[in-house]
């Protein structure tokens, strides 16, 4: 079986892909048009995030029987119709959701604290003590919404702390001795931190918005280390601005591209791109930590993705 690899990988993948017999073509850098011409010469491919993986790509790829992704989310790719085809679709979220819950811990912590805030101050010759007073993560209720790979490796990051976790899905029975299940409505009564760990699908799109905010009895903390399109920006900045929310650690955002690579066409720091007036808010509030789309993205992440890939296929096709 041939494989094309269309993003680079840890060094594991193609290593022990080409000792179970596979042969590896590498391509990190031909266009989208170009990767279709060919694809009917490979039966799988394994790729992050690079373009869309649509119906006239997976028409062009006749021989293809498996789409690897290294991370956890399938949104870049036709689901139904690969599965119609006969595709195996196969994710690693196992690879990564340590990296994230240890991500959205500290998060968590790096808000209650006000780090990023006093690091900046101190570096400026600021000592403002009583300004940074911070509050404790002790006592608190923590809610967890989507209670899968990476909703449970949170509240496993939680274990150690004196907090009541809840998890709200939409599929019965996921909870565990980690976080008890709740109804919406109970989940929104009580919690004083809300983090989000959904994939995107049509259920998910725009869901963190001005009606679901305002459904929360407390105001409450945001984490978002799932898909930025599940938060519609300007609700959530409108609600940052009233205090319904006291704060928010975001590391993915709407404006992302599809490849996750970047936000906008042009530089930021060089004044040329078109910024939103709610990320403008964002990027200037003490009470934000801002971060690259990279809960996921650690030393071990990198190498226990590949693996879990490389598992997988193994299983499947040998």
């Amino acid at each position: 079986m041939k494989i094309l690899h269309l993003d680079t990988n840890h060094e594991l993948m193609i290593n022990q892909l080409s000792d179970l017999g596979f042969t590896n073509h590498e391509d990190y850098t031909s266009s989208k048009e170009t990767i279709e011409a060919k694809i009917k010469e490979y039966d799988g491919i394994i790729l992050r995030s690079r373009f869309t993986i649509d119906k006239q790509f997976l028409d062009a790829a006749t021989k293809l029987k498996f789409i690897g992704r290294v991370g956890a989310g399938l949104e870049n790719i036709d689901c139904d119709y690969a599965e119609k085809k006969g595709i195996a679709l196969i994710a690693a979220p196992e690879g990564n959701r340590n990296a994230v819950g240890e991500h959205a811990l500290g998060m968590v912590l790096s808000l209650f604290n006000k780090l990023n805030k006093a690091d900046i101050e101190v570096r400026r010759g600021k000592w403002l003590r009583e300004d940074n007073r911070g509050i404790e993560l002790d006592g608190k209720t923590v809610g967890i919404i989507g209670y899968g790979n990476m909703g449970k490796a949170f509240s496993k990051k939680l274990r150690g702390f004196d907090v009541e976790v809840l998890c709200y899905d939409i599929k019965e029975g996921v909870g565990n001795n980690d976080a008890r299940q709740v109804s919406l409505k109970e989940f929104q009564e009580k919690v004083d931190i809300v983090s989000l760990h959904t994939p995107q699908t049509p259920l998910t799109l725009n869901m963190i918005d001005e009606s679901f905010i305002n459904q929360f009895k407390k105001p409450f903390w945001f984490i978002n280390t799932a898909r930025g399109k599940s938060v519609m920006t300007k609700d959530l900045v409108s609600a940052l601005k009233s205090g319904k929310v006291l704060g928010a650690g975001l590391d993915v955002l709407e404006y992302e591209k599809v490849s996750f690579e970047n936000l906008f066409k042009k530089d930021i720091a060089s004044g040329e791109a078109e910024v939103p007036e709610a990320f403008q808010y964002l990027i200037n509030a003490q009470n934000v930590i801002l971060s690259p789309h990279v809960a996921g993205w650690t030393i071990e992440s990198k190498e226990k993705l590949a693996q879990t890939i490389v598992d997988k296929i193994k299983a499947k096709f040998c």
